[in-house]
């Protein structure tokens, strides 16, 4: 064996031997507690050969089939329509992969972690790439909802590793109630591609964008100076 393998293996030794405190859940959205019910359903009915993985990727692909569909809606709206069916299916495969983990006693809450929430960044970038390519909404708002969202997914794992809290909703307003309101949203897309306020027509998506991107700052916001006052307090000099 070489050094570099003996260096290696030693460094997955020591790492298998840290300990580690899996953080608390806080989930308290406005379907937390009916989804709750309907996963653990769920997982106590899924045939054994399907796995945690298995759905976890099942969830990804649907995300990169939303992003699809989201750009061939330019040439075929009704293309719309059919993201809401794979948000649907990510909804299944995202949801379901921790529960099912759970219910079975197999839980990988490091692997877990890192492998969920680097799928949902990729899949979030699929999704709104495909969103901007589609017409319905412009680059720039996009890159914006983007950006927005990555800064509160990082205030989040920052909150996670200091407090010991996984937040995953915030205003009683989570991930199953975003794709709800996200497939709401196309369909008033496909039906009203643009608005008319207090000027010229504007794409649905792009008022709808910066009205997300707004609210995701405030929320940004509020929870930094939460946090930071939090930490504060348990660490005075």
């Amino acid at each position: 064996m070489s050094t570099s393998s003996v260096v290696a293996t030693k460094k997955e030794f020591c790492l298998s031997e840290t300990k580690f405190q899996d953080a608390a859940r806080q989930q308290d959205g406005l379907l937390a507690a009916w989804e709750k019910h309907c996963l653990v359903w769920l997982a106590h009915r899924m045939p054994a050969g399907v796995q945690p993985d298995h759905l976890t990727l099942l969830g990804f692909a649907a995300m990169l089939f939303a992003g699809a569909s989201y750009a061939l809606a330019q040439w075929w709206p009704p293309m719309l329509l059919v993201v809401n069916f794979w948000l649907a299916v990510n909804w299944f495969g995202d949801s379901l992969d921790g529960t099912l983990a759970r219910v079975r006693n197999r839980q990988r809450p490091r692997y877990g972690f890192y492998v969920d929430h680097m799928v949902d960044a990729f899949g979030t970038l699929f999704l709104i790439g495909g969103l901007a390519l589609s017409g319905y909404m412009g680059e720039r708002v996009a890159v914006a909802v983007l950006v927005a969202f990555y800064l509160l997914a990082i205030n989040s794992y920052l909150a996670t590793y200091a407090l010991g809290t996984f937040q995953l909703s915030f205003c009683r307003f989570g991930p199953t109630e975003a794709r709800i309101l996200l497939a709401i949203g196309n369909v008033v897309a496909l039906v009203r591609p643009t608005v008319t306020a207090f000027g010229p027509p504007l794409r649905f998506y792009d008022v709808g964008g910066a009205v997300a991107v707004a609210a995701m700052l405030v929320v940004l916001g509020v929870s930094v100076v939460s946090n930071t006052r939090k930490l504060y307090r348990l660490e005075r000099v």
